[in-house]
C-alpha cells in the first residue's frame, strides 16, 4: 500500500511519527509532504522523517490563506498524481483532502478542535473518513457534513497515543542551561496566525512580564513563528529563554513544574505527561478542553498573579494508549 501524509503544522509531526513507523512495519510505502511554516521542517528533521516541502503559510489574512491554498493545492496535485497513492492521511490539512478528492484517492483527516470552521468546511467534505476524540459531540460536526459512517471517534487524547512510547530525555533541560533549583515553566505563544484564534490573549503579555522578572524562575518560551521568538527576545527579560531551533519539547514539558499555553496540543501533552497546565486560549473552547476542565486536568489562567510558582513534587499518572488502534480507525481503506 502506498500512503501519502501531509504535515501542515508542527504538532502533526508528533501525531504521525508513530503511525508512519507502524505503516512501514506493515510494509506500506509512505511519502510525506509539508509546507515551509513554523517548525515543520525542523521537527521532521529532528524525528528523522523525510518530506517534500511544498508551499508555505498564507499569513494572517483570510485572503492570503485562500491564495496560498489555491497555489499549494495545484502543486500537491501535480506532485501526487504520478505517485498513484492508495490512501492519504492528514491532521486537519484541507489541502490534502481536497487534492486527494481531485485525484480519486481515499483520504482521512483527524482533528481535536471543532470550531476551526473555515478549515473544517473545506477539509471534511471531500474526506472519505473523519476521526475525532469522543469528547467532541457529534452534533457539532454535522455542519461540516460529517456523520456516520464517515465519522469515527476514539477514546482519550491523541497525545496519549503518540506519547505512548515516549520517555523523556534528561539532557534537554541542561542543554538549555536551565537551573534545576528554579521553578521551570514552559510557555507556548498564542496562535495568532490561526483563523479560529483571532482574539489576542489579554493575559499573555502580563504573564511574560511576571515570569521574566522572577529570579527563582526559568521560563522557556516556545514560539510558533520566528516573529514570535524575536518579539519575546526584544523584551530582554532575564528569566525568559527562547530556543533558537526546534527542540524536544515533550522532554522539556516532562521535566517542567508547570505549563502555560495558548494552544491546545501543548496543553494536552502536559495533561498526558501528568504536568500541571493552564490555558490562556482566547477563542471558543472545544469539547476536549471542556472535558479536561470538568475533570480538573486543565485550568484557565485569567490572572498571571494567581499562578502558583513552585516546584512540582510529583506527577499525575500517565495514560498510554495504543497508536495501532488510532491508525486502524484513521485508515480509509
Amino acid at each position: 500500500m502506498r500512503v501519502w501524509i501531509d504535515i501542515t503544522a508542527p504538532a502533526h509531526v508528533l501525531v504521525f511519527r508513530p503511525l508512519v513507523e507502524i505503516l512501514r512495519e506493515r510494509g506500506a510505502d509512505v511519502e510525506i509532504t509539508t509546507r515551509d511554516f513554523s517548525q515543520n521542517v525542523g521537527l521532521l528533521r529532528l524525528h528523522e522523517l523525510e518530506a517534500a516541502v511544498i508551499g508555505s503559510h498564507g499569513g494572517r489574512s483570510r485572503l492570503g490563506k485562500i491564495g496560498t491554498m489555491a497555489t499549494r493545492l495545484a502543486e500537491l496535485v501535480r506532485w501526487a498524481r504520478p505517485r498513484r497513492f492508495d490512501a492519504a492521511l492528514a491532521h486537519g490539512s484541507h489541502h490534502l483532502t481536497m487534492a486527494a478528492r481531485l485525484l480519486g484517492i481515499p483520504s482521512a483527516t483527524t482533528f481535536d478542535y471543532e470550531w476551526a470552521t473555515f478549515q473544517h468546511q473545506l477539509g471534511c467534505r471531500p474526506a472519505t473518513r473523519v476521526l475525532v476524540p469522543e469528547a467532541i459531540p457529534p452534533a457539532r460536526l454535522e455542519r461540516y457534513g460529517v456523520r456516520p459512517p464517515k465519522l469515527r471517534r476514539y477514546p482519550g487524547l491523541k497525545e496519549e497515543y503518540y506519547l505512548a512510547d515516549f520517555e523523556p530525555d534528561p539532557s534537554v533541560p541542561s542543554a538549555l542551561g536551565l537551573d534545576a533549583d528554579r521553578v521551570l515553566v514552559v510557555v507556548r505563544t498564542p496562535s495568532d496566525y490561526a483563523l479560529y484564534h483571532r482574539t489576542p490573549s489579554r493575559v499573555f503579555p502580563d504573564l511574560l512580564d511576571r515570569l521574566g522578572r522572577r529570579e527563582d524562575v526559568h521560563a522557556v518560551v516556545l514560539p510558533r513563528t520566528r516573529e514570535h521568538g524575536d518579539a519575546v527576545r526584544r523584551l530582554a527579560l532575564p528569566s525568559l529563554i527562547v530556543p533558537e531551533d526546534a527542540i524536544d519539547a515533550q522532554s522539556l514539558i516532562a521535566f517542567s513544574d508547570l505549563v502555560v499555553s495558548a494552544g491546545g496540543t501543548m496543553n494536552r501533552e502536559a495533561v498526558a505527561l501528568g504536568v500541571p497546565v493552564w490555558t490562556t486560549f482566547g477563542g471558543r473552547l472545544g469539547g476536549v478542553d471542556e472535558a479536561l476542565l470538568r475533570e480538573g486536568r486543565l485550568g484557565v489562567l485569567d490572572d498571571p498573579d494567581a499562578l502558583e510558582l513552585e516546584k512540582r513534587q510529583e506527577s499525575a499518572g500517565r495514560i498510554r494508549r495504543d497508536p495501532h488502534h488510532l491508525l486502524d480507525l484513521l485508515l480509509p481503506v
